[in-house]
């Protein structure tokens, strides 16, 4: 197993830069790369935003892995995922209507420092404080997710006045380095796992210096922006009022709650039914992240052209498959996210998304808690089989719905926003 995960990461790596080398050569340059002004702004950005995300991706490997390391069963530690995908739920109803009243930088400041705290409940091995933690875990989760992406469109739009269009280059261009980041994370994370001496909390500890820098840097560099004139019930309001009344919009949220769910439960998942075999769980966590870059390469590739648990092998083939679906899956869903639902709506909607998608995944660990581990473990794979089947139907449903919508078609390579190289 462990010659299997180097060798998978290793080839899998270079297909991916393979890929990413073929596509750099064919795209033409665009006039976003001429203009200083906005490569500054944009490296101002992506300078915290990148430190936020590394941090994230750094503790990703070894979070089951340290619930185990302090004997607790599977159980106990589903309770704890549990906690942590409510809590996101809880707080991502109000997060876009906290970050807009309290403002994007003093919120990107607050996201540094509850991970950080949230990073050192896990030195603790009392199962409320880890409870805590996870709490603490879902309204970062939450933060991230909105402070800095609502903070960066302000400042873009308003304080600079470059084109809008500009906008999902910068965002394109942070999809990719996401995925580079979260490879690096995870060979990151098994080093300090094996060589601090601290074990599994070795990765949370090295991510609280990258969060205290990424909060250092937005508190020094940036500047506030604030939107109170949004209050939280017309934003959840407007957002359930658009879900329920385009069809479209329906079929999107069904599809993301479905492929979703099931993708937070694999996260739940992966790590019992391989680490058993020795394998090293941070370049197993690269070759997953690798694979959804591969995932993501062949999505820009294509556009611009127009699990058996006695087989830890298969698992880890199949957990691949996985991410590389993954890697498709996210910026297709970006696209229509972007295309279907109203700019002034997409808080709202989004927010009403995120309910069934966490609440699924909430259901399927509490069922999982209650099953033998080995039954239940293969069980919930094929529960996760039937809702993904279920998406594919709602996947085939919205194409019936928008089949004759030019607006949806994939816009021709000359047309699209060119992503500036830094």
């Amino acid at each position: 197993m462990l010659v299997t995960a180097y060798l998978v990461f290793v080839v899998l790596l270079a297909s991916c830069l393979g890929l990413e080398l073929s596509r750099c050569r064919a795209k033409p340059p665009g006039r976003a790369c001429s203009n200083p002004s906005f490569l500054r702004f944009q490296l101002d950005f992506y300078q915290v935003y990148f430190l936020a995300l590394a941090a994230d991706w750094l503790q990703a490997p070894y979070l089951y892995k340290l619930y185990q390391h302090y004997h607790f069963l599977e159980g106990q530690i589903a309770i704890l995922y549990v906690c942590g995908l409510a809590s996101t739920v809880l707080f991502g109803l109000v997060a876009s209507s906290l970050v807009d009243w309290l403002g994007r930088k003093k919120s990107c400041v607050l996201f540094s420092l509850t991970y950080s705290l949230c990073c050192l409940t896990k030195l603790s091995r009392d199962y409320f404080m880890l409870l805590v933690g996870r709490a603490l875990g879902g309204l970062s989760t939450a933060l991230l997710f909105s402070a800095f992406e609502a903070w960066y469109i302000h400042e873009h739009m308003e304080r600079h006045d470059f084109p809008a269009e500009w906008i999902p280059a910068t965002f394109a261009r942070a999809a990719f380095w996401n995925h580079v980041l979260a490879v690096v994370a995870g060979v990151a994370a098994e080093a300090v796992a094996c060589w601090v001496g601290l074990g599994p909390v070795a990765p949370f500890v090295a991510a609280i210096p990258l969060l205290g820098l990424a909060g250092a840097l937005a508190l020094h560099n940036w500047g506030e922006n604030y939107d109170r004139q949004r209050a939280f019930s017309r934003t959840c309001a407007g957002g359930l009022r658009c879900l329920l009344s385009d069809r479209r919009v329906l079929l999107l949220g069904t599809i993301q709650a479905l492929f979703e769910s099931v993708i937070f439960i694999f996260v739940f998942l992966w790590t019992p039914v391989l680490d058993p075999y020795g394998a090293p769980l941070g370049i197993i966590f690269s070759s997953f992240m690798a694979a959804s870059l591969l995932g993501s390469s062949l999505y820009r590739i294509a556009t611009s052209k127009s699990p058996g648990q006695e087989s830890p092998v298969e698992s880890f083939i199949a957990f691949l498959l996985i991410e590389l679906a993954c890697g498709l899956y996210f910026p297709s869903m970006s696209f229509l996210r972007r295309k279907v639902i109203p700019e002034t709506e997409q808080a709202g909607v989004l927010n009403w998304f995120r309910v069934p998608l966490h609440l699924l995944a909430c259901l399927g660990l509490l069922v999982l808690h209650d099953s033998d581990r080995k039954t239940g473990t293969r069980n919930m794979f094929s529960i996760c089989s039937a809702v993904m089947v279920m998406a594919l139907l709602a996947v085939v449903g919205l194409f019936t719905v928008v089949r004759h919508d030019a607006e949806l078609r994939v816009p021709s390579p000359t047309g699209e926003p060119y992503a500036p190289e830094l």
